[in-house]
């Protein structure tokens, strides 16, 4: 039961976020506030997919030393990278969500959306 309860946060921090970001000058656009939490669902299963194939599966393979190469030697670039794709692909999936310019709007949302969100989740925590 904890775990629905700490997935149901997440999705409403993330739909909160996004909400936030779509009023800033970022390009990031939504129809109507029903995209938003729509968009922030199937972002966290896209980057849960993507996520599991990039890093769970082939640590379990190679017992770890993918991961560490994967986000420590990167410096988090890696799963920043994969949010952005994330991001972009939420966009093309969900009619009535857009990036006004595309992988610049994907890159800043991104950016944008780990700040805000981060700051609601310490807002919330403390």
């Amino acid at each position: 039961m904890d775990h629905i309860i700490d997935i149901l946060i997440v999705w409403l921090v993330t739909s909160s976020s996004l909400l936030i970001i779509s009023q800033t000058p970022l390009g990031i656009e939504f129809d109507n506030t029903p995209k938003a939490f729509l968009s922030a669902a199937v972002l966290g299963i896209i980057n849960t997919i993507i996520s599991f194939f990039l890093f769970t599966l082939p640590n379990t393979v190679t017992f770890g030393v993918y991961g560490f190469f994967a986000k420590v030697l990167t410096l988090g670039l890696f799963s920043f990278i994969i949010n952005v794709i994330a991001l972009a692909g939420t966009a093309r999936l969900i009619e009535g969500f857009r990036l006004r310019s595309g992988m610049v709007t994907a890159v800043l949302g991104a950016i944008a959306l780990a700040l805000i969100s981060n700051f609601i989740t310490g807002y919330l925590v403390s």
